[in-house]
């Protein structure tokens, strides 16, 4: 569409609006009234983008045709400009829409105050229209735009602040940085570590994370509640310590983490609820040495022995409680204490029973049910594997 004689009174009309500070200050006025996050702004900062955005637009309205990109530089950089303010994108629309409105009335009223025939403003004001909406459009594309590259920046200088406080990379951060980030060198924090990709499944978790080492992992002040986190997302808390004694902490929840993937477990988990697990896990070459000692004489083909193993397993599990085993393996407890009895018998191992009037120690009940479920586990048959140690 081409500017007609008739539409070229309107255009010098635009003209004057562009250049009369006192427009200028009424369309800033109506963004900051309808925009709280606008208005908390400097009233010259929404003063300097107006006059920028009604020379452009006027600019692309006297060409008529389609505009370009470059007609709409100013509103993608303004955009850009509040994402990078910190201005909420409502906000941010609500002070457009409110002054591209008032500039619009503005206009009608003037060019009527001129004479313009009504179908020729009708005219022209559905081309300021199409204008004024393709310019609204590239608001939003520059704070979109914007958005990303903040979160990526910021995603970025957060991994780069957490993988030298977690892996103990040097120079140590200083206190201003840490403060950035809302840490303090004298602080204490929990470290998190999950199996998950996506941090947006830890918000719950109130405090610094990042992709450290391929997974996501931060530090909290505080624990949420249980109820609270992602049930379907593995997470390990640690206890709260001091940043100096991050990097060890670290290393204690990424084992924990892995023994808790290998089982299978799901949700929230303190890593002193994991210790003993995890513990046994870092000596995978000396539970096969117990477990071949020990249960040498058992075929992991044979259904039996491998129903003798977990038998056992889920008796020790139990606190060598007969009636207990029995009720979760759904038998009567005289064949629990058959099996018990053939295991020793088979193996030469010590007997485990307590009816046999000793019950074991401490140690040698770690000792025993960390061999059987090494042999269970290495016979293939998982399906038989207690893991009730992994639902509290």
């Amino acid at each position: 569409m081409a500017v007609t004689a008739r539409g070229s009174t309107f255009v010098a009309l635009l003209q004057d609006m562009a250049s009369d500070s006192r427009i200028v200050d009424e369309l800033v006025e109506a963004a900051r009234t309808h925009s709280p996050d606008v208005a908390r702004l400097p009233a010259e900062e929404s003063r300097r983008h107006v006059s920028v955005l009604l020379a452009a637009g006027l600019a692309a309205f006297e060409r008529m045709g389609d505009p370009s990109e470059r007609d709409f530089a100013e509103a993608t950089r303004l955009g850009a400009d509040r994402a990078a303010q910190g201005i909420a994108i409502s906000g941010l629309l609500s002070g457009v829409e409110a002054g591209r409105t008032r500039a619009l009335e503005i206009a009608v009223e003037r060019g009527r105050g001129a004479g313009i025939p009504d179908d020729v403003l009708l005219e022209v004001m559905l081309e300021l229209g199409r204008y004024t909406g393709a310019l609204e459009r590239h608001v939003i594309d520059g704070y979109h735009a914007a958005e990303r590259e903040l979160a990526r920046g910021h995603w970025e200088a957060r991994t780069r602040l957490l993988r030298r406080l977690l892996l103990g990379e040097q120079p140590e951060p200083p206190a201003e940085e840490l403060a950035r980030w809302g840490l303090r060198s004298e602080g204490r924090y929990h470290c998190v570590v999950s199996d998950v990709t996506d941090p947006a499944r830890l918000s719950a978790y109130r405090g610094i994370f990042g992709s450290v080492e391929s997974r996501v992992a931060g530090l909290v002040p505080r624990l949420p509640a249980a109820a609270a986190a992602d049930a379907a997302a593995l997470v390990v808390a640690a206890p709260a310590g001091s940043l100096a004694e991050v990097p060890e902490v670290y290393e204690l929840c990424l084992a924990a983490l892995r023994t808790g993937v290998r089982a299978g477990l799901r949700g929230p988990h303190r890593l002193v609820d994991l210790a003993g697990e995890t513990a046994l896990a870092a000596q995978p070459l000396l539970a096969e040495l117990l477990s071949a000692e020990l249960l040498g004489a058992l075929k992991p083909a044979d259904e039996f022995h491998r129903e003798l193993v977990s038998t056992a397993l889920a008796y020790l599990d139990r606190g060598q409680r007969l009636d207990h085993t029995a009720a979760a393996l759904h038998v009567h407890p005289n064949t629990v204490r058959y099996r018990l009895r053939r295991l020793p018998e088979i193996t030469g191992m010590p007997s485990i029973a307590a009816e046999s009037g000793e019950r074991l120690t401490v140690l040698e009940t770690v000792r025993l049910w960390w061999a059987l479920r090494t042999w269970l586990g290495r016979s293939g048959d998982t399906s038989k594997l207690d893991d009730g140690w992994s639902r509290g």
